[in-house]
Formats: structure tokens, C-alpha cells, sequence
């Protein structure tokens, strides 16, 4: 069994208050949880508005397809309008 950890780090242009900053995040955690049944959770920068970084569990059987998901989901947060990925982290245990 693998653990596959990813830690993202977003800058979110357009947010202008803590509540713009918190509708784009929850609709991205919400979306990776559907889309990858994985565990999302906003670990830093909870108070700056522009700022923001997830950290994405998923377990598997083989470590290769843990990393090919935490990849599709670094490719899938990328591709969101309303955050920039700026930074990301992966790791297996």
C-alpha cells in the first residue's frame, strides 16, 4: 500500500477579500474530491487573501499509479481558471 501526499501552493489573482478567496478554494477542493476521491484539505496561508495551499492525500496498491494520480491533479489544478498553481510537492509514503 502507498500513500501519496502533494502539497500545491496557489496564488488567486482576482481575490479582493477572504470570502472571494474562500468560494474559488472550496469549489477546487470540492471538484478534486469528486473528480479523484482523494483527500483535500487547506493546510497555510488561511488568512492572506491571494494565497492559499492545499495538501491532497490518495492511497493506492502500487506507488506508480498513486504518483500518476497526484500528477493528473497537479494537471487538473493548473487548468483551473480562478487559482495558479505556483508551487507543488510531491511525496510518497
Amino acid at each position: 500500500m502507498t500513500i501519496g501526499f502533494l502539497q500545491i501552493d496557489f496564488l488567486i489573482p482576482g481575490a479582493r477579500s477572504l470570502k472571494e478567496k474562500r468560494r474559488v478554494i472550496s469549489s477546487l477542493k470540492k471538484r478534486l474530491h469528486n473528480r479523484y476521491n482523494c483527500s483535500v484539505a487547506e493546510t497555510d496561508f488561511k488568512n492572506h487573501w491571494g494565497r492559499a495551499r492545499l495538501a491532497i492525500c490518495v492511497v493506492s496498491g502500487e506507488s506508480r499509479h498513486a504518483n500518476a494520480q497526484l500528477n493528473e491533479i497537479v494537471n487538473f489544478a493548473s487548468a483551473d481558471g480562478g487559482a495558479q498553481v505556483i508551487d507543488y510537492q510531491i511525496e510518497m509514503l
